[in-house]
């Protein structure tokens, strides 16, 4: 029964990370309904959105090495004369690379002074509905939008405003990727500039959350025998996050977002009522 769990756990990180849904939100609200401490493992939860992180890395694997390469070639690389056309190139990585660095920082700043205060004050149903009616309503209001800006034509003041909407996703119910998407969309990026940026602000996020974590993970006493159920459930969040960023994908370039501000206003109308 116990390996069951690990492969649900799994499924429900794979299946909500990516999407705009709130993978926490979703993770809480089962927690209540079935009235079952198993989703109180935060360790479990490290693991599991390790999973996750493998697949996004995999899927912008080529994207991460290019602006790696060029950041570091910018930085450290001479400047010569018959270099100037592939500097003048990697200044673009460069300065994409500095734009998930400040669009990084306002939720990094935020998770660390607030993000417990939040989570125990507004980890109660009802807020919960609210929550995935903020993100119904936001979503809805992005459906239609489609801007003309392309990766390098994102502004600083493009990448802290996306950054400060970002912060909103500490409160437990609003997606991550739901809000960022919103902004960048906000900001007249266009559909696929912001989901690449919205997945690009995902890695330094999650990096640092695994790496806060992990001390803790590495000191369980009965981390041996966690090793096994804890590589399924990765497995699993790893696979299903491979898909569900397909589907995301897919709808958020076809300007489907709509169906999942329905889905999220269905919940919340679902927690309204199972919880009166």
């Amino acid at each position: 029964m116990e390996w069951i769990q690990y492969i649900i756990m799994g499924i429900i990180q794979g299946l909500t990370e990516p999407i705009p849904v709130s993978s926490s939100g979703h993770l809480f609200l089962f927690k209540n309904i079935f009235n079952t401490n198993m989703f109180n493992d935060l360790n479990l939860e490290i693991v599991l959105n390790f999973g996750s992180f493998l697949a996004i890395l995999f899927i912008f694997r080529k994207d991460v090495w290019k602006l790696l390469k060029g950041f570091f070639t910018y930085l450290f690389g001479k400047k010569t004369p018959e270099n100037e056309k592939e500097m003048v190139k990697h200044k673009k990585d460069f300065k994409y690379c500095m734009l998930i660095i400040i669009g990084s920082i306002p939720v990094g700043i935020g998770g660390l002074l607030f993000k417990d205060t939040l989570e125990g004050a507004l980890s109660k149903p009802y807020f919960l509905a609210f929550a995935f009616l903020l993100t119904a309503t936001s979503l809805f209001i992005v459906r239609k939008m489609n801007g003309s800006k392309k990766d390098y034509d994102i502004t600083y003041k493009d990448a802290i405003i996306i950054g400060f909407i970002q912060l909103i996703a500490l409160c437990p119910g609003i997606s991550r990727s739901g809000s960022v998407l919103v902004g960048c969309l906000l900001c007249g990026l266009n559909r696929e500039t912001s989901l690449k940026y919205t997945f690009m602000l995902y890695f330094p996020v999650s990096l640092a959350s695994m790496l806060l974590g992990v001390v803790d993970l590495i000191q369980l006493p009965n981390i041996s025998e966690l090793v096994l159920p804890y590589a399924l459930g990765m497995i699993v969040s790893l696979i299903v996050t491979l898909f569900s960023y397909r589907w995301l994908s897919e709808w958020v370039k076809k300007g489907k977002l709509w169906k999942f501000s329905i889905y999220c206003l269905l919940l919340a109308i679902f927690i309204f009522i199972y919880f009166r």
